[in-house]
C-alpha cells in the first residue's frame, strides 16, 4: 500500500535581538509548506532553554546578541546530549565575520549572512535539517580555510589539533580522501563522481568519519580536516 502520509516540517527556532528581523524570518518561514516557527528567542539564553523545550530541528541564531551571545549560546546547545539532534546556522551582518570559524568550532553547522536572499535562507535551513554542512553559498570556498589558517595561532582549538591528528589514524585510506573533498565543499553526488563510486558509497564514507572523529555534522569534519593539517588553505 502506498504511504500517503506528509512528512512532519521542519521546525525553527529563531534567535536575534531584534524583533523587527525575527518577524521577517517568521513570515519568510512560515510562508514554506515543509517548514514552521516554533519559537523566538531575543538573547542566547533565552535561544538555549527554548531549544531544550521546543527540541527544533534548526535554530538561526544571530552571533551578536546581548547577555549571553549567539556563539556562547551554539556551545551549549552543542554540548547538551539531549540537543544533538540540533543544527544551528549562524546569521552575520558581514560575511567575512571574526567569529565565523569560532561558530564553526562551537558546532554551528554553518553560516549565512542577513543580507542574503529569501530563497537562500530557505535553502540553508533545508541543507543544515538535512545534516549537510551550509559553508555560506554567497562565501568563497576558501574563506573558511582562511579564518582557519588565521586563527590557528591564538584560538584554544589549536591545541586539539594534535589529537584531531591522533583520531585521522583510524580512518581508512578511502575516508581520508572523501575527508579531503568534504573539506573542498564537495556534496556526497560531486564526490562520487571523482572518485566514481556511488553516492550511498560517498555516504557511508562520510559518516564513518564521523563517527570516528566525533564530528556532529559535515562543518564539523571541515574543521577537524584544517585543524588536523589532513588539509591546507591554498594562497589565493
Amino acid at each position: 500500500m502506498e504511504d500517503t502520509s506528509i512528512p512532519a516540517p521542519i521546525t525553527v527556532l529563531l534567535a536575534d535581538d531584534q524583533a523587527l528581523l525575527r518577524s521577517a524570518f517568521k513570515v519568510l518561514v512560515d510562508s514554506e509548506p515543509d517548514m514552521r516557527v516554533i519559537g523566538e528567542a531575543s538573547d542566547g539564553a533565552q535561544a538555549f532553554a527554548l531549544a531544550r523545550e521546543t527540541r527544533p530541528d534548526v535554530v538561526l541564531m544571530d552571533i551578536r546578541m546581548p547577555g549571553t551571545d549567539g556563539l556562547a549560546a551554539t556551545r551549549m546547545i552543542s554540548a547538551d546530549p539531549e540537543l544533538a539532534a540540533v543544527r544551528v546556522v549562524m546569521l552575520t551582518t558581514f560575511e567575512v565575520d571574526e567569529y565565523v570559524v569560532q561558530a564553526l568550532r562551537a558546532g554551528a553547522s554553518g553560516f549565512l549572512g542577513k543580507g542574503a536572499e529569501p530563497e537562500e535562507l530557505l535553502n540553508a535551513i533545508r541543507v543544515a535539517a538535512a545534516g549537510e554542512a551550509l559553508l555560506s553559498p554567497a562565501a568563497t570556498k576558501g574563506l573558511i580555510a582562511t579564518f582557519l589558517a588565521q586563527g590557528g595561532g591564538a584560538d584554544p582549538a589549536a591545541a586539539s589539533a594534535g589529537t584531531h591528528a591522533q583520531r585521522l589514524a583510524a580512518l581508512t585510506v578511502r575516508e581520508r580522501e572523501v575527508l579531503v573533498h568534504v573539506a573542498a565543499g564537495l556534496s556526497n553526488d560531486e564526490i562520487a563522481g571523482r572518485l566514481e563510486v556511488s553516492p550511498l558509497t560517498v555516504k557511508t564514507h562520510v559518516n564513518r568519519a564521523m563517527a570516528k572523529l566525533g564530528a556532529r555534522d559535515r562543518a564539523q569534519l571541515v574543521v577537524i580536516a584544517y585543524e588536523s593539517g589532513l588539509v591546507r588553505p591554498r594562497a589565493e
